[in-house]
């Protein structure tokens, strides 16, 4: 298994930079790893609720499909999907508000037997990409 995280103070309210993060058809100007959504984002938030998305990582193409695990609008959104070579792919979004910003963190993991044989470059990979993710997050909304 591999776990990474991110986390940035985001000069926007809570509400501002929710909007950002769920507006599926803006979703690949911030997120660094979203290629795209092949069949468009997902319809509604809703728990259980399902898509696709085409990703890169570390050069590599994958196509995932996710399922809404926790949705908690303004808070939380936790995603888990099923990647290539049976691995395994969570990411948790968390906002906090923080006066007139907002603190967000990005959490990820990934499981499976691929990922054992490529963990440390998939933490380094994975990790540069989250951060750039909430660089080009905060600067769409500030």
């Amino acid at each position: 298994m591999a776990e990474v995280s991110a986390e940035a103070r985001i000069q926007a309210p809570v509400e501002k930079v929710w909007a950002q993060l769920t507006d599926w058809s803006a979703y690949g100007e911030w997120n660094a790893t979203h290629t795209n959504f092949p069949k468009g984002g997902p319809e509604s938030l809703a728990v259980g609720g399902t898509f696709q998305e085409n990703m890169k990582l570390m050069g590599f193409p994958a196509e995932v499909e996710w399922t809404i695990e926790e949705l908690e609008p303004a808070r939380v959104l936790a995603i888990r999907g099923k990647g290539p070579m049976a691995v395994t792919v969570a990411t948790r979004y968390t906002l906090t508000p923080d006066g007139d910003a907002t603190g967000v963190r990005i959490d990820g993991e990934f499981t499976g037997a691929a990922v054992s044989l490529m963990a440390g470059k998939l933490k380094d990979s994975a990790t540069a990409a989250l951060n750039e993710s909430l660089r080009k997050l905060g600067g769409l909304v500030a």
